[in-house]
């Protein structure tokens, strides 16, 4: 258990660095929002190109990571859906909200790192494959279904047209698109531009924990019990054991270390923004809550996740 903490431990201190750092007023919670773009406009899209650039098509394209990771999340999507929508009578919003906790992991501010620490140098094609998955799919999925909870008709498909022009500006996305354009066209990158690109993806990981950390300061769980525990146990148990179902009896992953980065994956805390895209419809209070409970709750079972993997053979 010590080695599980050895990985753990560094990512939850940076975490709770951030979080002391902000709460002290060594910096202000605004300071984040900084922080976070830069990681998310410069330092993550350099590490998913370099992770790329450097790798064959035939790794980058994992098919059947690709279909095991969003066949897992739309099966743990659609259950949530009809839950809070047909069972406990929520908006289509407030049931949008309630499944993306649950399906939309923190991929590159949690997840890398981890899986960097655990599995090595394949994490950066696991970031890069779930980037695929949740930026064309699962994000735009869910803002539509948000988006068509009592507005005009036809205003889905507007949602989702808007959602898909962001990406073509999204940094993350075209850092993906031009690694795997260097990697089929086989360009030899110029030494000091690969080392510049290596500069700036270095500083992803702790950077991106500490902004996690910073965004947790003042967020409140109070009268929130009921959704913040529906969506923690959604994240943490439910995907993980639907991945693992779907690698098991769906869709096998031949790469046993990609099998464990989409099983940690699911299991990983929702994304950052998460209350960022809940405030379009008024559900930031439950979602600013959830996010904070969650990921304090993934400390423990992504701890124990990971001893899992290091005695079971998925």
């Amino acid at each position: 258990m010590i080695d599980i903490l050895a990985i753990t431990g560094p990512i939850y201190l940076a975490i709770g660095l951030g979080y002391v750092a902000t709460r002290w007023g060594v910096f202000e919670r605004a300071d984040m929002r900084v922080f976070g773009k830069f990681t998310l406009n410069l330092a993550l899209p350099a590490l998913l190109f370099n992770a790329l650039s450097q790798r064959s098509v035939a790794e980058i394209l994992n098919v059947q990571y690709l279909l095991a990771y969003a066949l897992s999340s739309l099966l743990v999507m659609a259950l949530a859906l009809v839950w809070t929508r047909q069972v406990q009578r929520h908006s289509l919003s407030y049931s949008s909200m309630m499944a993306m906790g649950m399906t939309c992991p923190n991929s590159g501010f949690v997840g890398f790192p981890i899986i960097l620490l655990t599995l090595g140098p394949v994490a950066g094609v696991a970031l890069a494959l779930n980037m695929v998955v949740e930026n064309l799919l699962l994000i735009p999925l869910l803002l539509a279904v948000a988006d068509s909870d009592g507005g005009a008709r036809g205003q889905w498909r507007k949602a989702v047209q808007q959602t898909l022009i962001g990406l073509v500006k999204n940094p993350m996305i075209i850092g993906i698109a031009a690694g795997f354009c260097v990697s089929w066209l086989g360009v030899h990158i110029p030494t000091p531009f690969a080392r510049t690109v290596t500069l700036f993806a270095q500083a992803s990981g702790a950077l991106s924990l500490f902004v996690i950390g910073g965004s947790l300061v003042n967020l409140k769980v109070q009268g929130l019990k009921g959704p913040v525990v529906q969506i923690t146990l959604g994240k943490l148990l439910l995907h993980p054991l639907v991945m693992l179902v779907t690698l098991w009896w769906m869709v096998p992953v031949d790469d046993p270390a990609l099998r464990a980065a989409a099983l940690i994956t699911a299991a990983l805390p929702m994304m950052g923004i998460y209350t960022i895209l809940s405030q379009r419809h008024g559900h930031e209070a439950t979602s600013a809550a959830a996010l904070l409970v969650t990921t304090v709750a993934s400390f423990f079972t992504l701890s124990f996740l990971l001893w899992v993997l290091q005695h079971v053979t998925l």
